[in-house]
C-alpha cells in the first residue's frame, strides 16, 4: 500500500522562509504569498475511489482560530501513541518542520505568533471549494463525501435555529451520508425533523428503540463508485445517554454493539461489497480497539475526539482516519479497490487556510444569509482578553478557566465546575471577546448554571466519576478525552489507582485549606448530565462577568497534580 509522509505539501515548501523570519514580523501577505490553493489541494491521485471526510464541525460556518492541544494524555494501551502526542514530539514523529504551516495547523507550538501570520482556518465556503475541486478532478462517480457528525451544534445561530442554519449550508456540500452525537440533544422531534430535511441518510445501527430494542435509523448504505460496491456503516456516539441529561434526548438506547457491527459487515459482504467503511463517532481510542477486535472493516473514519492526524493509523488491515474539527481540515483518501477488495491507498489531510483558498460564492452567500438575523448580536463586543483563550487540553483549558471564574463570581460560589468539552474556538490575546466567542464555547441545549451546597465527600465523588470516564483502562468505557474543569479547587489524580481511589489531596485554593469530606461547600456549575436544573444560561453568566471585569487576564490554572498517566 502507498501512503505519504509529507502530507501537507505547503508546510515543507514554506518551512525555510518561516524559520528564517522573526515571528513578530509575519504578515498576512506572506502567508497568502506562500500558501496557495493549488498547493493545498495538490494530490497525486490513485485508484478508482476517493473518500472525503469531515467531522466535528460544531456549527462553525466561518473561518476560525483553533488551537490544537498542548497536552493530550493517553491512558493504558493508548499512552504515547498517536493521537496522544503533542508539540515537538508530534512534529518529530511526523517529520514536520517547526513553524511551518503544517506545524501551526496541527500543534500548539508558537500558536499565537503563527496565527497572526497564517490567519484563520476553515469556513464552509472554503470547504466547499475543496470538495468541488476534488469532485471536478475525479468525477462524482468516484467520490464519496462522508460527515462524521457533531455538525449541527456549537454556536449561537445553531442554538437559536436548532441546527437549521447549518442544515441550510451543509446541503450545498451534498454529503453522501452522516452519523452523529450532539445532534440528538435537540430532542426526538427536532432530530427527526432535521434529519428528514437532509438530502442524505443519517446512519447509526447502534441507536435502538428503548422498548423493542430495534434499530431506529438506517444501519448502512451501499454506494456504487468507481465500478465497485462500497458499504458505509454508521456508528453514532455510543455513550450519548451517559453524557447528556435524559430531558434533552430521545428515549432511545445507544451502545457500541460489536456483534451488530460483525453482522452488518457480513450482510454487506454477502451483497457483493468490495469495501467496508465505518463512519464512526466513537472516538479514536475506542475505534482503534474496535479495529483490533472486529475483522472486515477496511476504513474507519473516526470522530468525536477532534484529533487531526496527517497519516492514517493502521491496525491490522484497517485504516483509521482522523480529520480534526471546526472545518479546519478535509481528509482525502484515494483508494485502489478491486472486486476482491482494497489494494492500495494514498492519503492527505488538507489544511484549509482561509487566506489561501477562494471562497465558494454559493456557500458564502448562504452562510451570510443564515447569519444575517443574528449579525449585530454576534459581533457585539463584551470585553477583551490579555490571555490566549482555548478549549482543548486534557487537564486544563483557559476558556474553561474564564467560565469557572465567571461562574464562581456571578453565582457567589466557592467552587466551580465546567464540563470537559473539547469543542470551542480560540481567541487570540489582545483581542475583543464577542458574544459569538462566548457562545462558541457554551452553546448547548441545557445551559443552566446551577448553585448547590455539596459536601466535600460528594465533590470527591464527582471528580472520581469524571476520572473513571477519562482513565478507564477499557477504551470502550472512556466517555471523553478531557477531565472535568474546576475553579477554586485543586487535587491530585493517580491514574494507576482503582476506581474510587484516583483522587486525593483535595484543597480549596483560595483559602489554601484541605477539602473536608463532612464539610459543606457552595458549588456552581453547568452542563449537568443527570437532570435539568434551575439557573441562568451559562453564556449570560460569562457575559456579565466579562462586562464587569472589562479585560480578562489570568495565568493558566495548574490545579491538577498528575501522579501517573
Amino acid at each position: 500500500m502507498t501512503t505519504r509522509r509529507a502530507l501537507l505539501s505547503a508546510g515543507v515548501a514554506a518551512a525555510a522562509i518561516v524559520a528564517a523570519a522573526k515571528l513578530g514580523g509575519f504578515s498576512r501577505a506572506l502567508a497568502q504569498q506562500k500558501l496557495t490553493e493549488a498547493e493545498l489541494l495538490q494530490f497525486s491521485r490513485l485508484g478508482n475511489v476517493t473518500l472525503l471526510h469531515m467531522s466535528d464541525l460544531h456549527a462553525q460556518l466561518l473561518p476560525v482560530h483553533l488551537r490544537e492541544p498542548s497536552v493530550n494524555t493517553g491512558f493504558a494501551e493508548a499512552h504515547g501513541l498517536p493521537p496522544h502526542i503533542t508539540g515537538q514530539e508530534f512534529l518529530r514523529h511526523y517529520r514536520i518542520a517547526p513553524k511551518s504551516p503544517a506545524a501551526h495547523a496541527l500543534t500548539a507550538e508558537d500558536y499565537v505568533a503563527l496565527a497572526q501570520g497564517y490567519g484563520r482556518m476553515g469556513g464552509l465556503d472554503r470547504l466547499a471549494t475543496a470538495v468541488k475541486s476534488v469532485r471536478a478532478e475525479r468525477g462524482t462517480d468516484r467520490v464519496l463525501l462522508l460527515d462524521g457528525g457533531d455538525t449541527f451544534q456549537g454556536s449561537l445561530t445553531s442554538y437559536r435555529t436548532q441546527g437549521q442554519d447549518v442544515a441550510d449550508c451543509i446541503k450545498l456540500l451534498k454529503p453522501d451520508a452522516a452519523t452523529g452525537h450532539w445532534e440528538f440533544t435537540y430532542g426526538e422531534a427536532r432530530f427527526n425533523e432535521l434529519t428528514a430535511s437532509l438530502a442524505y441518510p443519517f446512519l447509526a445501527f447502534n441507536v435502538h428503540d428503548a422498548e423493542r430494542g430495534r434499530p431506529l435509523l438506517p444501519s448502512y448504505k451501499v454506494f456504487e463508485k468507481g465500478g465497485v460496491r462500497i458499504a458505509v456503516l454508521g456508528h453514532a456516539y455510543p455513550h450519548t445517554a451517559a453524557v447528556h441529561p435524559p430531558s434533552v434526548l430521545p428515549a432511545w438506547t445507544f451502545g457500541l454493539r460489536e456483534d451488530e457491527i460483525r453482522a452488518t459487515i457480513e450482510k454487506a459482504r454477502r451483497e457483493g461489497t468490495s469495501l467496508v467503511v465505518l463512519l464512526s463517532h466513537n472516538g479514536f481510542d475506542a475505534d482503534r480497539h474496535l479495529a483490533s477486535r472486529v475483522e472486515g472493516i477496511d476504513i474507519i473514519l473516526t470522530a468525536h475526539d477532534h484529533d487531526a492526524l496527517p497519516e492514517p493509523v493502521q491496525v491490522g488491515r484497517t485504516l483509521l482516519i482522523a480529520s480534526g474539527s471546526c472545518g479546519k481540515f478535509l481528509s482525502r483518501l484515494d483508494l485502489d479497490v478491486r472486486a476482491e477488495g482494497l489494494r492500495r491507498f494514498r492519503y492527505k489531510l488538507i489544511p484549509l487556510f482561509a487566506d489561501a483558498i477562494t471562497p465558494d460564492a454559493e456557500m458564502a452567500e448562504t452562510v451570510a444569509r443564515v447569519r444575517a438575523p443574528f449579525a449585530a448580536e454576534l459581533s457585539r463586543v463584551v470585553g477583551r482578553t490579555e490571555a490566549l483563550l482555548y478549549r482543548r487540553g486534557t487537564w486544563q483549558a483557559s476558556f474553561d478557566d474564564l467560565i469557572c471564574a465567571a461562574v464562581r463570581a456571578e453565582r457567589d460560589a466557592e467552587i466551580a465546575f465546567s464540563p470537559g468539552y473539547h469543542w470551542g474556538t480560540t481567541v487570540l490575546p489582545g483581542s475583543d471577546i464577542t458574544v459569538e466567542d462566548i457562545h462558541n464555547c457554551t452553546a448547548i441545549s441545557y445551559p443552566e448554571v446551577y448553585r448547590a451546597t455539596l459536601s466535600g465527600g460528594r465533590i470527591k465523588q464527582i471528580l472520581e466519576e469524571a476520572a473513571e470516564g477519562l482513565c478507564n483502562p477499557d477504551p470502550y468505557q472512556r466517555l471523553d478525552r478531557n477531565m472535568l474543569r474546576c475553579g477554586g479547587l485543586g487535587y491530585t489524580l493517580d491514574a494507576r489507582k482503582p476506581p474510587g481511589g484516583r483522587i486525593s489531596a483535595l484543597r480549596q485554593l483560595t483559602k489554601g485549606k484541605p477539602i473536608e469530606a463532612a464539610k459543606n461547600y457552595v458549588v456552581a456549575g453547568w452542563g449537568n448530565v443527570s437532570e435539568r436544573v434551575a439557573g441562568p444560561p451559562v453564556w449570560e453568566v460569562v457575559e456579565k462577568h466579562i462586562a464587569r471585569v472589562k479585560t480578562f487576564r489570568t495565568r493558566p490554572q495548574s490545579n491538577v497534580k498528575l501522579v501517573s498517566a
